[in-house]
């Protein structure tokens, strides 16, 4: 059995880590308020640039934009996992990599290599110590990024898809739903998919260009993609900061029911201490007696 002291040493490390975790529970909150607000901006001119993208793209032939083009063999994939470069939020980081295992499970059942670029250090060394296929890795980007970051992987995993190495390339991040649920999602970059065009094309607007369509879109889909990458950080940011700030909340409520109980033994212990005095006085008290 633990001695009082003991005891003693255990309620003073977990009302040190509850002061620790109720911290991180502060600091979350205050990023949360600020990645939540820039992705509730970004979300709506993210859906009206696809929506205009793939309506212009669905009056033009495939063979307008190498974006378009569908490879008539697929052999090797690329794909972009977005993660945090820190752990302590939950199950967070553990849900995306096990989408990533089942997609990559899913194109090798198929016969196709798939290749990583890791933008976060979770997924990263995961998959590092899998001796997995990494092209690329990004980290400490999540601490203060901005469009030019997104810019820069994005341009990173569209160039094998463009010299050739790859014939299509995916993108996982986490979708922010709520406080309580944050989902991986995965999402086909390239080649645009016809399918997507069709979606939109009943609700389509038609848009008058200068130069033609054809010419607009060599400038639009490089952006397009710089657009779905950055939405992918927007969301895995906000999803990271809810993450890690219920977790903390759970890690505070356990260290507080765990103060209490050993508060609860620690007193029985130590009541049993004063009763084991008392009777060795109340003994020696008799031995005299006799």
């Amino acid at each position: 059995m633990a001695t009082l002291r003991d005891l003693r040493q255990k309620v003073a490390a977990v009302k040190k880590t509850q002061q620790i975790t109720k911290a991180m529970n502060m600091v979350s909150a205050a990023k949360l308020r600020g990645a939540q607000s820039r992705m509730e901006q970004f979300r709506p001119y993210a859906a009206a640039f696809r929506n205009m993208l793939t309506g212009m793209a669905s009056r033009v032939e495939p063979e307008a934009h190498p974006y378009f083009q569908q490879a008539p063999v697929v052999e090797k994939v690329e794909l972009v996992l977005m993660t945090a470069d820190r752990g302590l939020c939950g199950s967070f980081n553990t849900n995306l990599i096990v989408a990533a295992e089942r997609f990559i499970r899913a194109k090798k059942a198929e016969g196709i290599e798939v290749e990583l670029t890791c933008v976060g250090r979770k997924g990263r060394d995961f998959f590092r110590r899998r001796k997995a296929d990494i092209r690329q890795g990004y980290a400490d980007l999540w601490n203060k990024f901005d469009f030019s970051n997104a810019q820069a992987v994005a341009r990173d995993a569209v160039t094998p898809f463009t010299t050739g190495g790859v014939q299509e390339v995916y993108l996982i991040h986490a979708e922010f739903i709520n406080m309580a649920t944050q989902r991986p999602r995965l999402v086909q970059l390239l080649p645009v998919k016809a399918e997507v065009v069709e979606e939109v094309a009943v609700t389509r607007q038609e848009y008058i260009t200068e130069p033609p369509a054809e010419q607009f879109l060599e400038y639009l889909l490089p952006r397009y993609i710089n657009v779905m990458v950055y939405q992918g950080f927007l969301e895995s940011s906000t999803s990271e900061h809810a993450a890690r700030m219920t977790a903390m909340d759970n890690a505070t409520t356990n260290c507080k029911e765990m103060i209490t109980q050993l508060t609860l033994v620690m007193n029985k212990a130590r009541q049993a201490a004063i009763t084991k005095e008392l009777m060795d006085i109340i003994g020696g008290a008799e031995a005299l007696k006799g």
